[in-house]
């Protein structure tokens, strides 16, 4: 009973959808106030009804309802509970069920936050974003509908969850990569709203702007999970792979970082409207087919799910409606785009809009990268692979661009500077950066690499600019040193904290990409291996059973100059119901390093196959991530600035109410 319940409550979730679409949105044009009224309440119960619905697929999980198709797929009896929950999200049709969800989500923290807003501004935002919800939960209740029976043929204990998707990994990154990829879809609704009012002012970019922030810092958080997931998961000891749902969920995120730097020169100086626009589109598009490549079927990936053609058709039309509509719209209204001041060839607002340009054209890079060997294929041609060779050689060059604007963009004043006054400050930090680099690779002790070196030097400018003038505005203050950290906002702190996170995820990369150690072994119990300054002794191997898989686990012990470090316990679980067989690696996680440890196949003479690693700085590459999120989080505390959009919203309902009158 509970899944034709909710069955049901999809069904009526596309109905909330379709009175949030179009009553709000003719309300809107027609000015009519009882009908765009109806937006928030709509929204409300569109997300009352898919959270029932999840819960309803939640329940069906932890009960063992097998007659489910879904759950019989991804189920069994022996899996733990944690996992069992997991599950809901852990296939196609229960998935895309947590993305209608969070989308229900986002429109309903909107409907609740946009209060403020002038009624007519907050119907359209809320019209457009129940336009999108009509598109997902369509998909959602005709092609992947997660209540299927599976009647009266059912199996008694199920089937079983994917193994490398029974992991922790699952519980957090689906809903974190999910969070940050709809959240997108607010900044394209307040786009798309301010182009159907043709009012796409400060106040607008604003409004938009604590949405993308916040979806901003969970899309990182989710690709730092992802991340971390698949390097001690898959076994391979890489943490990106340049594989093409990674690049998805990147794409996004680039073109959501450069939306998000847009916004604030929009805000602050009304100029970039067109650009500012054009981004919010594309980062939701991005969003969009990276869900196409994921769910479609035409690409093979660890991190794909198994869907049909059919879906893939139905998200493509949903693509080209979205993006061709949105591109419509934004010709027509090309006029209510112009700047309203100008600015200077040395301005903040033009290394801004360098920065800009530099994560677009990455962008770019990435998104041909993914779709070429797609586009070979479909035309053809044969098929093609594009991999790490490519994506490093043209993503290193503008990576270091990228930290070189970075480093002089705070320097420079709104509107206009006098660059001959920087000359002393930037020679500076140029002398500063590049002795503190070759001390860094001095101390490491991993010799000399000039790539390295130009990177970590990079990494020491941009630091040192924005804490030397972090130290600048505590000590023009004049208040005591802990007085004026206070003084400032927590919007420049976050900013400065999200910069340096970035520095920490750069110098990461570079480290670990450089002097990593990687080496394939044969080992039997007694023997020891060398990597770097460690010492790896195998001490052979024994079978322990786990809830619903048998395990062989071999014991290293790994010293350093004599001393025992730590002992790493890999695995090779075979699971009982699909009989698959995983690795689970060992690893001892360290500030400066990573000790990974990767059990291999069994050898005819008794000895294992064994991979071991030796990875410098690993951690830094998620920790700045976080570092990042935890930036632009401090950012959207700042009160002030939630102060100034009440503020706007006043003004702009009051301006809208005397051109009524």
């Amino acid at each position: 009973m509970i899944p034709e319940i909710g069955h049901f409550a999809i069904v009526m979730a596309l109905v909330m959808a379709l009175i949030q679409a179009i009553l709000p949105l003719t309300g809107a044009a027609l000015l009519n106030e009882r009908w765009m009224a109806v937006a928030r309440p709509a929204a409300y119960g569109q997300f009352g009804f898919l959270l029932f619905a999840f819960l309803g697929l939640t329940y069906a999980f932890v009960s063992n309802d097998f007659t489910v198709a879904y759950v019989a797929n991804n189920s069994n009896t022996l899996l733990p509970l944690g996992y069992k929950i997991s599950a809901v999200w852990g296939g196609h049709e229960g998935s895309l069920l947590l993305w209608a969800l969070v989308l229900a989500g986002w429109t309903a923290a909107v409907a609740y936050w946009s209060q403020p807003l002038p009624q007519v501004i907050s119907a359209r935002v809320l019209g457009v974003m129940g336009l999108i919800a009509i598109g997902f939960v369509s998909f959602l209740l005709f092609t992947s509908n997660p209540f299927d029976r599976l009647l009266p043929d059912f199996p008694p204990d199920g089937g079983d969850l994917n193994p490398l998707l029974q992991d922790f990994g699952l519980i957090v990154h689906p809903p974190m990569l999910y969070m940050g990829y709809v959240g997108f879809s607010v900044a394209f609704a307040f786009a798309i709203a301010g182009l159907l009012g043709g009012r796409l002012d400060s106040a607008w970019a604003r409004w938009s702007r604590p949405w993308t922030t916040v979806a901003w810092c969970f899309l990182t958080i989710g690709i730092a999970l992802g991340s971390w997931w698949a390097y001690y998961e898959l076994g391979w000891g890489g943490w990106w792979f340049w594989d093409p749902v990674e690049n998805a969920s990147f794409m996004p995120w680039l073109a959501g970082t450069a939306l998000m730097h847009s916004l604030a020169v929009t805000e602050k100086r009304g100029v970039f409207k067109a650009w500012t626009v054009l981004l919010a589109i594309l980062a939701f598009s991005l969003s969009l087919l990276g869900t196409f490549l994921v769910r479609s079927g035409v690409l093979t990936s660890v991190h794909a799910f198994a869907a049909d053609p059919e879906r893939g058709y139905f998200i493509l039309v949903f693509l080209v409606m979205v993006v061709g509509g949105s591109l419509l719209l934004f010709m027509i209204r090309a006029q209510a785009l112009k700047s309203e001041s100008r600015f200077d060839l040395y301005s903040r607002e033009m290394f801004l809009l360098l920065n800009n340009i530099v994560l677009i054209c990455a962008t770019g890079l990435v998104l041909a990268g993914t779709l070429y060997p797609i586009l070979f294929d479909v035309l053809g041609w044969g098929k093609i692979s594009v991999g790490p060779p490519y994506f490093n050689t043209v993503f290193v060059p503008i990576s270091l661009l990228l930290m070189l604007f970075t480093g002089i963009g705070p320097l420079v004043n709104w509107k206009r500077h006098q660059m001959a006054l920087l000359r002393r400050t930037l020679l500076q930090a140029l002398v500063i950066s590049l002795l503190l680099a070759a001390l860094a690779l001095w101390l490491v002790d991993a010799g000399w690499n000039w790539l390295v070196f130009l990177a970590l030097g990079l990494c020491v400018w941009v630091s040192w600019i924005m804490l030397s003038e972090t130290f600048k505005k505590i000590r023009s203050a004049k208040a005591g040193f802990l007085a004026g950290m206070l003084r400032l906002s927590r919007s420049y702190w976050g900013m400065v904290i999200a910069h340096l996170g970035m520095v920490v995820t750069v110098a990461g990369i570079t480290m670990t990409s450089t002097y990593d150690v990687e080496r394939d072994v044969r080992m039997a119990a007694g023997d020891v291996v060398q990597i770097g300054p460690y010492q790896f002794a195998f001490a052979g191997v024994e079978v322990v059973r786990g809830p619903n898989f048998n395990s062989t686990q071999a014991t290293v012990n790994v010293t350093l100059d004599g001393q025992h470090i730590t002992t790493l316990v890999p695995e090779k679980r075979q699971y009982l119901v699909r009989r698959d067989v995983m690795t689970e690696a060992a690893i001892d996680p360290g500030f400066t390093r990573d000790l990974y440890v990767a059990l291999g196949e069994p050898l005819p003479d008794g000895s294992w196959a064994v991979r071991v690693y030796y990875k410098p700085f690993m951690r830094w590459v998620w920790g700045g991530g976080m570092i990042m999120a935890l930036g632009g989080f401090i950012a959207l505390s700042d009160r002030r600035y939630r102060l100034k959009i009440r503020q706007s919203a006043t003004a702009m309902a009051g301006a809208l109410a005397g051109g009524k009158a």
